[in-house]
């Protein structure tokens, strides 16, 4: 079976809803608590990659800007160390399987990667 990896957080719907989702698909995901215990710079790094996404395209802006974070203004070295650091402004869920990664926005996102 494969090995899949979920970033979640147990208070947002969408999260719950990809988790939901993994285990009707028969997978049971090793359980990231990212707010608990956040990736650090190195390992967000690599799921970017996966993701193939930029650190501004996994931001939440909102919480950024609560935090005080003007995404606009940094580089991409600069975001990663904000999501690090605020790991609340990730958004969320990211799922890891099969060597790649995705967004689970909608939820049905990550099928593609089982």
């Amino acid at each position: 079976m494969t090995k899949v990896t979920i970033y979640h957080n147990p208070r947002c719907s969408k999260s719950r809803q990809t988790l939901d989702l993994l285990r009707k698909r028969g997978n049971e995901p090793e359980i990231v608590a990212y707010l608990d215990n956040p990736p650090s710079v190195e390992e967000l790094t690599k799921i970017l990659k996966k993701l193939k996404k930029s650190p501004g395209d996994v931001i939440r802006k909102k919480e950024a800007r609560e935090k005080g974070i003007d995404v606009a203004a940094l580089d991409d070295r600069a975001l990663i160390q904000a999501m690090a650091a605020n790991p609340g402004i990730i958004e969320r869920p990211i799922v890891l399987a099969n060597g790649k990664a995705a967004l689970g926005r909608p939820p049905e996102q990550v099928l593609d990667i089982l």
